[in-house]
Protein backbone atom coordinates (compact mmCIF):
# COMPACT_ATOMS: atom_id res chain seq x y z
CA UNK A 1 0.00 0.00 0.00
CA UNK A 2 1.23 3.42 -1.09
CA UNK A 3 1.76 5.47 2.04
CA UNK A 4 1.18 9.33 1.32
CA UNK A 5 1.92 12.02 3.74
CA UNK A 6 -0.83 13.37 6.12
CA UNK A 7 -1.82 16.53 6.75
CA UNK A 8 0.57 18.33 9.72
CA UNK A 9 -1.00 19.61 13.11
CA UNK A 10 -2.37 23.24 12.93
CA UNK A 11 0.55 24.66 14.16
CA UNK A 12 3.25 22.83 11.74
CA UNK A 13 4.56 24.50 8.69
CA UNK A 14 2.90 22.84 5.79
CA UNK A 15 4.67 19.43 4.72
CA UNK A 16 5.42 18.66 0.77
CA UNK A 17 2.22 16.74 -0.56
CA UNK A 18 1.57 15.50 -3.79
CA UNK A 19 -1.76 17.86 -5.10
CA UNK A 20 -3.65 17.44 -8.49
CA UNK A 21 -5.99 20.40 -9.27
CA UNK A 22 -8.67 19.78 -11.38
CA UNK A 23 -9.26 22.64 -13.39
CA UNK A 24 -6.25 24.09 -12.85
CA UNK A 25 -5.81 26.20 -15.73
CA UNK A 26 -8.67 28.05 -14.63
CA UNK A 27 -9.89 30.94 -13.02
CA UNK A 28 -9.54 29.78 -9.74
CA UNK A 29 -6.94 26.55 -10.50
CA UNK A 30 -4.23 28.33 -12.20
CA UNK A 31 -3.68 30.32 -8.64
CA UNK A 32 -4.05 27.76 -6.68
CA UNK A 33 -1.69 25.62 -8.48
CA UNK A 34 0.60 28.27 -8.34
CA UNK A 35 0.47 29.11 -4.96
CA UNK A 36 0.52 24.84 -3.98
CA UNK A 37 3.65 25.07 -5.93
CA UNK A 38 5.33 28.13 -4.01
CA UNK A 39 4.57 25.72 -0.33
CA UNK A 40 7.07 23.52 -1.97
CA UNK A 41 4.40 20.92 -2.70
CA UNK A 42 5.00 18.82 -6.01
CA UNK A 43 1.88 20.05 -7.99
CA UNK A 44 -0.33 18.35 -10.86
CA UNK A 45 -2.82 20.74 -13.00
CA UNK A 46 -5.76 18.36 -14.47
CA UNK A 47 -7.13 20.00 -17.64
CA UNK A 48 -8.76 19.53 -21.03
CA UNK A 49 -6.46 21.69 -22.62
CA UNK A 50 -2.43 22.08 -21.37
CA UNK A 51 -1.60 25.36 -20.85
CA UNK A 52 1.47 26.72 -19.11
CA UNK A 53 0.99 27.43 -15.30
CA UNK A 54 4.49 28.26 -14.44
CA UNK A 55 7.61 26.65 -12.26
CA UNK A 56 6.45 23.39 -10.53
CA UNK A 57 3.60 22.79 -11.63
CA UNK A 58 3.04 19.75 -14.40
CA UNK A 59 -0.26 19.72 -16.60
CA UNK A 60 -1.85 16.44 -17.53
CA UNK A 61 -4.39 16.50 -20.22
CA UNK A 62 -8.08 14.93 -19.69
CA UNK A 63 -11.49 16.25 -20.83
CA UNK A 64 -12.89 15.99 -16.91
CA UNK A 65 -16.96 16.67 -18.67
CA UNK A 66 -16.37 13.68 -20.50
CA UNK A 67 -13.85 11.46 -18.69
CA UNK A 68 -15.92 7.82 -17.22
CA UNK A 69 -15.00 6.79 -13.68
CA UNK A 70 -12.31 4.37 -14.58
CA UNK A 71 -10.30 7.20 -16.86
CA UNK A 72 -10.49 9.09 -13.89
CA UNK A 73 -9.14 6.18 -11.25
CA UNK A 74 -6.30 5.69 -14.11
CA UNK A 75 -4.79 9.01 -13.46
CA UNK A 76 -5.66 9.13 -10.02
CA UNK A 77 -3.95 5.95 -9.34
CA UNK A 78 -0.86 7.30 -11.89
CA UNK A 79 -0.37 10.64 -10.16
CA UNK A 80 -1.02 8.72 -6.62
CA UNK A 81 -1.96 12.57 -4.97
CA UNK A 82 -2.50 13.14 -0.98
CA UNK A 83 -4.90 15.82 -2.07
CA UNK A 84 -7.14 16.45 -5.26
CA UNK A 85 -8.63 19.82 -5.20
CA UNK A 86 -11.55 20.15 -7.37
CA UNK A 87 -11.35 23.30 -9.07
CA UNK A 88 -13.14 22.44 -12.07
CA UNK A 89 -16.87 23.31 -13.02
CA UNK A 90 -18.57 26.62 -13.71
CA UNK A 91 -21.69 28.35 -14.99
CA UNK A 92 -20.55 31.45 -17.05
CA UNK A 93 -21.45 30.69 -20.54
CA UNK A 94 -22.53 27.12 -20.01
CA UNK A 95 -26.25 25.63 -20.44
CA UNK A 96 -28.03 23.37 -17.94
CA UNK A 97 -26.63 20.14 -19.61
CA UNK A 98 -22.89 21.57 -19.72
CA UNK A 99 -23.16 23.04 -15.90
CA UNK A 100 -24.81 19.29 -14.84
CA UNK A 101 -21.63 17.68 -16.50
CA UNK A 102 -18.96 19.99 -15.06
CA UNK A 103 -20.10 20.13 -12.13
CA UNK A 104 -22.46 17.14 -10.68
CA UNK A 105 -21.64 14.08 -13.05
CA UNK A 106 -17.71 14.90 -12.53
CA UNK A 107 -17.95 15.16 -8.62
CA UNK A 108 -20.32 12.14 -8.41
CA UNK A 109 -17.26 9.87 -10.98
CA UNK A 110 -14.33 11.78 -8.78
CA UNK A 111 -15.61 10.53 -5.53
CA UNK A 112 -16.06 6.79 -7.63
CA UNK A 113 -12.84 7.25 -8.56
CA UNK A 114 -11.09 8.37 -4.88
CA UNK A 115 -12.48 5.52 -2.78
CA UNK A 116 -11.23 2.57 -5.26
CA UNK A 117 -7.12 4.58 -4.26
CA UNK A 118 -5.30 2.50 -1.76
CA UNK A 119 -5.04 5.42 0.80
CA UNK A 120 -7.78 7.72 1.92
CA UNK A 121 -7.31 11.16 -0.14
CA UNK A 122 -8.15 14.62 1.01
CA UNK A 123 -10.93 16.00 -1.39
CA UNK A 124 -11.09 19.57 -1.48
CA UNK A 125 -14.16 20.93 -3.84
CA UNK A 126 -15.13 24.43 -4.66
CA UNK A 127 -18.59 24.97 -3.25
CA UNK A 128 -20.73 28.18 -3.90
CA UNK A 129 -22.79 30.46 -1.81
CA UNK A 130 -25.52 29.81 -4.45
CA UNK A 131 -26.06 26.59 -2.50
CA UNK A 132 -27.95 28.74 0.45
CA UNK A 133 -30.68 30.49 -2.23
CA UNK A 134 -32.56 33.08 -0.61
CA UNK A 135 -32.15 34.67 2.51
CA UNK A 136 -34.17 37.55 4.44
CA UNK A 137 -32.22 40.88 3.97
CA UNK A 138 -29.53 41.96 6.70
CA UNK A 139 -29.71 37.95 7.56
CA UNK A 140 -26.48 35.97 7.34
CA UNK A 141 -26.02 32.77 6.15
CA UNK A 142 -24.60 29.79 8.50
CA UNK A 143 -23.22 26.88 7.10
CA UNK A 144 -26.12 25.55 9.92
CA UNK A 145 -28.61 27.03 7.20
CA UNK A 146 -30.54 24.66 5.38
CA UNK A 147 -29.79 25.09 1.88
CA UNK A 148 -32.76 26.19 -0.74
CA UNK A 149 -31.30 26.84 -3.98
CA UNK A 150 -33.30 28.47 -6.58
CA UNK A 151 -31.58 28.50 -9.74
CA UNK A 152 -30.07 25.52 -11.12
CA UNK A 153 -25.94 26.17 -10.63
CA UNK A 154 -26.84 26.35 -6.73
CA UNK A 155 -28.79 23.27 -7.24
CA UNK A 156 -25.69 21.76 -8.82
CA UNK A 157 -23.58 22.74 -6.52
CA UNK A 158 -25.31 21.27 -3.49
CA UNK A 159 -25.48 18.05 -5.36
CA UNK A 160 -21.71 17.91 -4.94
CA UNK A 161 -21.64 19.17 -1.70
CA UNK A 162 -23.26 16.43 -0.95
CA UNK A 163 -21.63 13.90 -2.85
CA UNK A 164 -18.00 15.31 -1.07
CA UNK A 165 -20.38 14.91 2.53
CA UNK A 166 -21.96 11.71 2.26
CA UNK A 167 -18.34 10.01 0.58
CA UNK A 168 -16.79 11.56 3.97
CA UNK A 169 -18.78 9.74 5.92
CA UNK A 170 -18.73 6.49 3.69
CA UNK A 171 -14.87 6.80 4.86
CA UNK A 172 -14.07 6.90 0.88
CA UNK A 173 -12.08 10.43 1.20
CA UNK A 174 -11.65 13.24 3.63
CA UNK A 175 -13.79 15.32 2.06
CA UNK A 176 -14.19 19.31 2.60
CA UNK A 177 -16.28 21.78 1.03
CA UNK A 178 -15.58 25.55 0.93
CA UNK A 179 -19.00 27.10 -0.04
CA UNK A 180 -17.23 30.24 -1.68
CA UNK A 181 -19.01 33.76 -1.96
CA UNK A 182 -18.46 35.61 -5.44
CA UNK A 183 -14.90 35.97 -6.66
CA UNK A 184 -12.96 38.69 -7.84
CA UNK A 185 -9.94 38.42 -9.08
CA UNK A 186 -7.19 38.28 -12.38
CA UNK A 187 -8.82 36.24 -14.93
CA UNK A 188 -12.13 37.10 -14.13
CA UNK A 189 -14.65 34.98 -15.90
CA UNK A 190 -15.64 36.97 -19.21
CA UNK A 191 -19.28 36.50 -18.72
CA UNK A 192 -19.42 36.95 -15.52
CA UNK A 193 -20.23 40.92 -14.87
CA UNK A 194 -17.09 42.17 -14.17
CA UNK A 195 -15.92 40.31 -17.13
CA UNK A 196 -18.19 41.93 -19.09
CA UNK A 197 -17.92 45.61 -17.65
CA UNK A 198 -13.81 45.25 -17.67
CA UNK A 199 -13.99 43.72 -22.19
CA UNK A 200 -16.53 47.41 -22.56
CA UNK A 201 -13.26 49.32 -20.61
CA UNK A 202 -10.90 48.14 -22.86
CA UNK A 203 -12.11 48.41 -25.96
CA UNK A 204 -13.25 52.15 -24.91
CA UNK A 205 -9.86 52.71 -23.52
CA UNK A 206 -8.65 51.35 -26.92
CA UNK A 207 -11.03 53.38 -28.71
CA UNK A 208 -9.40 56.65 -27.02
CA UNK A 209 -13.47 56.93 -26.11
CA UNK A 210 -15.90 57.49 -22.94
CA UNK A 211 -17.09 54.10 -21.94
CA UNK A 212 -21.37 53.75 -22.13
CA UNK A 213 -22.10 50.85 -20.24
CA UNK A 214 -25.42 49.74 -20.24
CA UNK A 215 -26.42 47.15 -17.72
CA UNK A 216 -29.25 45.85 -15.31
CA UNK A 217 -30.69 46.62 -12.20
CA UNK A 218 -27.28 46.35 -10.05
CA UNK A 219 -29.06 46.93 -6.32
CA UNK A 220 -28.05 43.47 -5.40
CA UNK A 221 -25.81 42.90 -2.27
CA UNK A 222 -23.83 40.24 -2.50
CA UNK A 223 -21.17 38.63 -0.85
CA UNK A 224 -17.88 39.55 -2.21
CA UNK A 225 -14.34 37.99 -2.02
CA UNK A 226 -11.24 38.35 -3.19
CA UNK A 227 -9.26 35.49 -5.42
CA UNK A 228 -6.40 35.37 -3.40
CA UNK A 229 -8.30 35.18 0.16
CA UNK A 230 -9.94 31.96 -1.46
CA UNK A 231 -6.61 30.49 -2.43
CA UNK A 232 -5.60 30.82 0.64
CA UNK A 233 -8.57 29.17 2.47
CA UNK A 234 -7.77 26.51 -0.06
CA UNK A 235 -4.56 25.70 0.76
CA UNK A 236 -5.59 25.55 4.36
CA UNK A 237 -8.55 23.07 3.49
CA UNK A 238 -5.65 20.80 2.08
CA UNK A 239 -4.17 20.89 5.20
CA UNK A 240 -5.75 21.54 8.41
CA UNK A 241 -7.03 18.46 10.33
CA UNK A 242 -10.46 19.74 11.66
CA UNK A 243 -11.16 19.85 8.11
CA UNK A 244 -12.69 16.89 6.40
CA UNK A 245 -15.94 16.28 6.78
CA UNK A 246 -17.31 20.02 6.93
CA UNK A 247 -18.47 22.38 4.83
CA UNK A 248 -17.12 25.69 5.19
CA UNK A 249 -18.15 29.52 4.08
CA UNK A 250 -15.56 31.39 2.51
CA UNK A 251 -16.17 35.22 2.14
CA UNK A 252 -15.91 38.38 3.92
CA UNK A 253 -18.83 38.55 5.68
CA UNK A 254 -19.89 42.14 3.55
CA UNK A 255 -23.38 42.05 1.31
CA UNK A 256 -21.83 44.97 -1.28
CA UNK A 257 -23.65 45.76 -4.35
CA UNK A 258 -23.00 44.82 -7.56
CA UNK A 259 -23.30 48.76 -8.26
CA UNK A 260 -20.06 49.14 -5.66
CA UNK A 261 -18.25 46.61 -7.38
CA UNK A 262 -18.57 47.97 -10.88
CA UNK A 263 -17.72 51.86 -9.82
CA UNK A 264 -14.70 50.21 -8.54
CA UNK A 265 -13.85 48.69 -11.53
CA UNK A 266 -14.81 52.45 -13.61
CA UNK A 267 -12.19 53.73 -10.75
CA UNK A 268 -9.18 51.62 -10.79
CA UNK A 269 -9.32 51.72 -15.04
CA UNK A 270 -9.74 55.21 -15.15
CA UNK A 271 -11.16 54.93 -18.34
CA UNK A 272 -14.24 58.14 -18.12
CA UNK A 273 -17.93 56.61 -18.15
CA UNK A 274 -21.62 57.01 -18.19
CA UNK A 275 -23.22 54.09 -16.26
CA UNK A 276 -26.58 53.64 -17.27
CA UNK A 277 -28.66 50.89 -14.84
CA UNK A 278 -31.88 49.20 -16.68
CA UNK A 279 -35.10 49.52 -14.40
CA UNK A 280 -35.73 47.01 -11.87
CA UNK A 281 -37.88 44.22 -12.96
CA UNK A 282 -37.86 42.39 -9.58
CA UNK A 283 -36.18 40.58 -6.85
CA UNK A 284 -33.45 38.67 -8.02
CA UNK A 285 -32.29 35.35 -6.59
CA UNK A 286 -28.57 37.27 -5.46
CA UNK A 287 -31.13 40.70 -3.73
CA UNK A 288 -28.77 39.78 -0.66
CA UNK A 289 -26.04 37.61 0.22
CA UNK A 290 -23.77 37.87 3.24
CA UNK A 291 -21.96 35.07 4.52
CA UNK A 292 -21.34 34.19 8.25
CA UNK A 293 -17.43 32.81 8.18
CA UNK A 294 -16.97 32.09 11.57
CA UNK A 295 -16.11 28.72 11.34
CA UNK A 296 -13.90 29.04 8.84
CA UNK A 297 -11.61 31.44 11.61
CA UNK A 298 -12.77 28.42 14.03
CA UNK A 299 -11.56 25.55 11.83
CA UNK A 300 -8.87 26.73 9.42
CA UNK A 301 -7.67 30.01 10.90
CA UNK A 302 -8.21 32.03 8.09
CA UNK A 303 -9.99 35.61 7.53
CA UNK A 304 -10.81 37.53 4.74
CA UNK A 305 -8.68 40.77 3.25
CA UNK A 306 -10.85 44.25 4.68
CA UNK A 307 -10.88 45.75 1.09
CA UNK A 308 -11.11 44.45 -2.90
CA UNK A 309 -9.17 47.27 -4.35
CA UNK A 310 -6.24 44.91 -5.47
CA UNK A 311 -8.11 42.04 -6.34
CA UNK A 312 -9.65 44.50 -8.67
CA UNK A 313 -6.65 46.35 -10.30
CA UNK A 314 -5.06 43.12 -10.78
CA UNK A 315 -8.50 41.84 -12.59
CA UNK A 316 -8.09 45.00 -14.96
CA UNK A 317 -4.68 44.16 -15.39
CA UNK A 318 -5.31 40.88 -16.23
CA UNK A 319 -7.98 42.00 -18.68
CA UNK A 320 -5.61 44.79 -20.81
CA UNK A 321 -3.01 41.63 -20.75
CA UNK A 322 -5.22 39.12 -22.32
CA UNK A 323 -6.13 41.21 -25.66
CA UNK A 324 -3.38 42.43 -27.74
CA UNK A 325 -3.31 46.49 -28.23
Amino acid sequence: MTVRPRPPAQDAAPQPMRVVVLGGTGFLGRPICRALADQGHTVVAVARTPKTIGPGVEVRALDLAAADVDEITAVLRDLDPAVVINAAGGMWGLSEAQMLAVNVTLVERLVQAAGRLPGRVRVVQMGSVHEYGLVPVDSSMPEQLTPAPVMPYGEFKLRCTEAITAADRQGLIEGVTLRVGNVIGAGQPGHSLLGVVAGRLRDAQRAGTRARLELAPLGSRRDFIGLSDVVAAVLLAATRPDAPGRVINIGRGVAASARDMVRLLIDVSEVPTDLVEAEQAGPAETSWQRLDVGLAAEVLGWSPSDDLHTEMKQLWEHAGAEVPA
